[in-house]
């Protein structure tokens, strides 16, 4: 019968995103809570790099072209293909980290209103926990606030300058790697 091979892949591929999805939920549902909670408040930094060089690009942080966000540091490495870095710059996180690992860019928004009620511009989006969305943003008023733990936030503030590369270098699919 014609098409019933391809009905058949097409299922086999929806059973096996459905049990990733699962799984992936599973995962994160039993992360330890020394793991899952945010690492700010009163915590001390540690220095994800060179500590005479915080600017420098984190060693074990992926190949290729990339975005690489370093939690700790609270800094971002916006890297080519043939490892350069084509630019850096500081940040200012929500109240909700990422666990580190590797992402990928999966969806964009050019003007949005945060979570936190500012209008932002330049939204790259990456991943979500515990169903707040994680992302790169630049508010429009150029504010880089410290996280309010009050409010649960996934927005990962730049300048508007930096929001504006951020923009034109992550686009779909491209490569987050976030290190501790």
């Amino acid at each position: 019968m014609p098409g019933s091979s391809s009905t058949f892949v097409a299922g086999l591929t929806s059973a096996a995103l459905a049990a990733v999805a699962f799984l992936t939920f599973q995962a994160s549902a039993n992360v330890p809570a020394g793991l899952a909670a945010a690492r700010r408040g009163g915590v001390p930094a540690k220095a994800s790099g060179d500590r005479k060089h915080p600017t420098a690009l984190p060693a074990r942080s992926g190949l290729g072209e990339r975005v690489v966000y370093a939690l700790d540091g609270d800094r971002v490495w916006l890297v080519a293909s043939d490892g350069t870095v084509e630019r850096t710059f500081g940040v200012a996180p929500g109240s909700v980290d990422p666990l580190p690992g590797s992402y990928s860019v999966t969806s964009r928004a050019g003007a949005v209103t945060g979570t936190d009620g500012t209008p932002i511009e330049h939204v790259v989006r990456f991943t979500t926990v515990d169903d707040v969305t994680i992302g790169f943003s630049a508010a429009l008023d150029g504010e880089l606030p410290e996280p309010d733990p009050e409010v649960r936030t996934g927005g990962i503030r730049e300048s508007v300058a930096d929001g504006e590369a951020m923009w034109e270098f992550a686009t779909i699919g491209r490569a987050v790697v976030v290190v501790p």
